[in-house]
């Protein structure tokens, strides 16, 4: 396809014209025009600039294409995400863009020094160009919508809430696998057991971890969120002085074909907290039967969320028990409640056993040393476990 013909067809694109204000794809039509009808120093400087940001996208054009593609939010995949089918019109023109993009991915750095900057192609920057099929890997997206996603969504799993209470994605996400983690099996079943009903389309719980802290609560959510990535899982971690916006949240992630964890961790509130009245309010009924797809999960380090004084116990409100009750019904509101309990003696050297020969440690003699790094450090715990085999590999040992 000739390069001005590619260059209008480009300026034309409807279902996929967010890409236009893509960085690299805006460069890269900068490039175009100037390379078309402007002059050799304003067509060598775009050509520069283009490949500037492309390193800075991979060096790859074919695949920082794929991506974009992927990655795009556009009203014909959400239809498909919606269960709809979408108009032949749509169709159509989405077909007809995709051909456009693929001939964008196929582009060399032959065909945009052509014809203005021939004679300086032996200096030019190169780039990367691997073949791939646009139209077919945006078939098999829509097919798959529900495991792959659209936008953000698309190439990320775990994300967090800005400033501005928008969601955008973790960018180095914690890597924890199931694998890693020892003990705590069954605590570990009830989680995938309940996410999985959620991927199914059944009847998930909102769920509250608690626990002794450094028994692996949040670890369990972040490695559970990283093996069932690809079946459609995400985590939107949202912090305690965010919880207002849940209700939000709830309404813009309900048409979404994946399926979420609120992931709220080391939750915990005072009496007077208003926090904990929203998030009464939110978990108040089934969060499932309002919105299919998102369960709300919480890690405490305290079974009563809500922190209780004896001065509260003592104070002069008339319906005192009432008042008690109040500091527990958060708690109570969750629909499945999980117990990480500090292991004792016997499970605390199983995990550090376990541990060290993951890490190639001597296992001889390690029971002491584990004991006495546990008691000088306050108690047993998993994270105590692991920050003992990774002294003793710092050692050499």
């Amino acid at each position: 396809m000739e390069l001005q013909v590619l260059e209008a067809r480009l300026h034309a694109l409807a279902v996929f014209r967010t890409l236009l204000s893509d960085p690299v794809v805006e460069a890269l039509l900068t490039c175009m025009t100037h390379n078309i009808a402007g002059s050799t120093w304003d067509a060598l400087t775009a050509y520069g600039e283009f490949a500037a940001r492309l390193y800075r996208g991979g060096g790859d054009l074919a695949q920082y294409i794929r991506r974009a593609v992927e990655e795009d939010d556009n009203v014909y995949i959400r239809a498909v995400g919606r269960g709809e089918t979408p108009p032949a019109y749509l169709a159509d023109s989405a077909e007809e863009e995709l051909k456009t993009l693929q001939a964008v991915a196929s582009l060399t750095p032959e065909d945009l020094t052509l014809p203005l900057l021939k004679e300086y192609q032996a200096y030019l920057p190169r780039f990367g160009v691997t073949e791939t099929d646009l139209a077919a890997l945006y078939r098999e997206r829509l097919k798959n919508v529900g495991r792959c996603g659209w936008g953000v969504y698309a190439n990320h799993h775990m994300f967090c809430l800005d400033g501005a209470g928008r969601i955008v994605p973790v960018g180095h996400p914690d890597p924890i696998r199931l694998e890693e983690l020892v003990g705590y099996e069954r605590e570990r079943g009830l989680v995938l057991d309940n996410l999985r009903a959620l991927l199914e389309g059944g009847r998930a719980a909102n769920m509250l971890l608690t626990g002794d802290a450094g028994t692996g609560k949040s670890s369990t959510v972040k490695a559970a969120g990283n093996a069932l990535k690809d079946e459609g899982l995400r985590i939107v971690e949202v912090r305690r002085d965010q919880l207002g916006r849940i209700p939000a949240l709830l309404d813009e992630l309900s048409t979404n074909p994946l399926k979420f964890i609120l992931f709220i961790d080391d939750l915990s509130f005072r009496g007077d907290d208003d926090g904990c009245g929203a998030l009464k309010a939110v978990l108040e009924g089934s969060v499932s039967a309002r919105s299919g797809n998102v369960i709300i999960c919480a890690t405490s380090n305290r079974r009563h969320i809500v922190k209780e004084k004896f001065s509260d116990r003592e104070g002069d409100d008339v319906h005192r028990n009432d008042a008690m009750q109040e500091t527990v019904s958060l708690s109570d509101r969750f629909g499945l409640h999980i117990t990480f309990q500090r292991p004792g003696k016997d499970d605390y050297l199983t995990i550090v056993h376990a541990l060290a020969r993951r890490q190639g440690v001597d296992g001889s003699e390690l029971d002491g040393l584990a004991e006495r790094f546990a008691l000088l450090r306050g108690g047993r715990s998993p994270r105590l476990a692991r920050q003992f085999v990774d002294s003793l590999t710092a050692e050499g040992r």
